[in-house]
């Protein structure tokens, strides 16, 4: 089975009009207001300047196809100091009550144009004295949460992963299982044999507490098994519970350093059990807006909606546009469900 990518892509581009979303518009989060009948995507914006800053903008859509920005100034920015003061990155969204949570990729210090020979490297080392914790000294990522109501003004509650790892793809569970909230993360350190995997791969875990993830215990929940997953591999989208198992999707690099896709549903009871996965890739980069990118082949989901029994995936194109890929639900989960763990 394959997801369809929608004729109209990509559905956002960079506006040369904005400088902080000129260069490009990707990995976004989304969410389907059911009252409201309403699309909200949550996108990374990048800037054109050398430090490679990214923002997040919102977009709204009344049929899950077209989009329109909200505004013309972002919807969250970089703080003015601290933990995410150089970038914010690839948005999740769930929604609890009144309130959506964001989790986020960030950074201390600025990244720098990765694709550009050199670009990255006078922001890898901040300029700061050796005997500084090693999180500062090799500007890792870590994962933030922001909390709003409104997409107006937010809440930075702080950060849900160690700081001392490179840790993101942090993805949190739309509701408590057992009393407990549920978090999937991808710390890339995390390989050798006493971790028993040979690649940066997902794990889950459990706290009673939205901030007590950091000090509570994780279980590895999947790494690579099939021949396109040759290399890292990470949880794309915050799950979708259904009567069969919670729906998620997830990404790999395979030998040819393309990201692909494929899709897991974990039990419903727990979480850390996977029930069945797709032994072959739902979307791959084909098209050029997913390959003459930033990044040379990659399809990037950050949210997922069902509208009507149709699964809408969100996903960045290249790491320059945001794009779009749809199926039948229904039949995505029996095809899903004919497979193994």
């Amino acid at each position: 089975m394959r997801l369809i990518r929608h004729p109209g892509n990509p559905i956002l581009s960079p506006n040369p009009d904005h400088p902080w979303e000129d260069l490009a518009v990707f990995n976004p989060a989304a969410w389907y207001d059911e009252a409201k009948r309403e699309v909200l995507l949550l996108y990374r914006a990048a800037e054109s300047q050398p430090d490679y800053k990214c923002w997040f903008g919102l977009a709204r859509s009344t049929d899950g196809y077209h989009f329109e920005r909200v505004s013309k100034e972002p919807a969250l920015s970089p703080s003015i100091e601290g933990f995410d003061g150089a970038t914010i990155q690839d948005p999740r969204i769930i929604k609890m009550g009144e309130w959506y949570y964001v989790t986020y990729a960030c950074r201390h210090y600025p990244f720098g144009q990765f694709w550009v020979p050199g670009g990255r490297d006078r922001y890898l080392r901040p300029d700061c004295p050796p005997e500084f914790p090693r999180y500062l000294r090799i500007n890792a990522t870590l994962t933030g949460l922001a909390m709003t109501r409104d997409f107006k003004t937010w809440v930075r509650a702080g950060w849900l992963t160690d700081p001392l790892l490179d840790d993101r793809d942090v993805i949190l569970f739309p509701e408590k299982v057992h009393g407990k909230f549920v978090m999937m993360h991808r710390p890339l350190e995390w390989v050798g044999p006493s971790y028993g995997t040979e690649h940066a791969c997902a794990w889950i875990k459990t706290s009673e507490d939205l901030l007590g993830f950091p000090a509570a215990p994780s279980k590895l929940l999947i790494k690579n098994k099939y021949p396109w997953e040759t290399a890292k591999l990470g949880i794309n989208t915050p799950p979708i519970k259904t009567p069969h198992g919670w729906f998620t999707l997830y990404h790999a690099l395979g030998p040819d350093k393309f990201y692909r896709l494929g899709a897991l549903l974990l039990d419903l009871d727990d979480p850390s059990v996977v029930r069945h996965r797709t032994p072959d890739w739902l979307l791959q980069p084909e098209m050029d807006y997913e390959i003459e990118g930033f990044y040379r082949g990659v399809c990037f989901p950050c949210g997922t909606v069902v509208i009507d029994g149709t699964l809408f995936v969100y996903y960045g194109g290249g790491d320059k546009y945001c794009a779009l890929a749809t199926c039948n639900f229904e039949q995505l989960i029996a095809h899903l469900r004919g497979c193994p763990p």
